[in-house]
């Protein structure tokens, strides 16, 4: 059994946003590092997924299910009765990968329509751990307000920038070098990707 099982499962959370490969290897690095997840997607990635993933939302999430040795439970855009939904359930942390800037505009309104930008507002009023992965260029003004707000907040912002130091070959070493340090912070010990100073 993996030392990881019997922690909270970690939320993650893809939206419309350009890069959701970003989000698809986290949930396989995590699954495949003995970590449950708790899936929920936006409507928008109907749209993006075979434009970017040449596959249906659908096949992604199968595909997905079939990796372990964590477990993947996938909610509805507004099932509420998820335990995302609910501060007084045992939460893990929360990882929107990719974020888009509408998704960054309603969690500040607090708007909760979804059970993604509830399970948003769960986080920030409970103190749990928050990570937004946003993917757009270049940024607007009130981009960067809404943006410093959730940091003020206490929401780690990590863009998808990837780094170039460790020399990557290939689209995928920079989708790892992001997903390796969206893993630091979440405390999962992956080796995915060089880090600075090593061999």
């Amino acid at each position: 059994m993996s030392k990881d099982k019997g922690k909270p499962a970690i939320g993650v959370a893809w939206t419309g946003a350009s890069g959701l490969v970003y989000g698809v290897r986290l949930v396989d690095v995590l699954l495949n590092a003995g970590r449950d997840v708790n899936l929920v997607v936006s409507s928008a990635v109907a749209q993006t997924a075979p434009v970017e993933m040449n596959h249906p939302v659908e096949g992604l999430v199968e595909r997905l299910r079939t990796l372990g040795p964590g477990e993947l439970r996938v909610f509805g855009r507004t099932e509420f009765t998820s335990p995302m939904a609910s501060g007084s359930a045992t939460g893990g942390p929360l990882v929107i990968i990719p974020c888009s800037m509408g998704t960054v505009g309603r969690m500040v309104a607090g708007t909760s329509e979804t059970l993604l930008l509830r399970a948003a507002d769960v986080c920030l009023k409970e103190r749990r751990q928050l990570i937004i992965v946003p993917r757009e260029t270049p940024l607007a003004t009130h981009h960067l307000e809404n943006l410093t707000k959730l940091s003020s907040w206490g929401v780690l912002v990590m863009p998808a920038a990837p780094g170039f130091y460790h020399q990557p070959t290939s689209p995928g070493d920079l989708v790892d070098f992001m997903v390796q340090r969206v893993c630091d912070h979440l405390g999962v010990e992956v080796d995915l990707s060089p880090r600075w100073g090593e061999e």
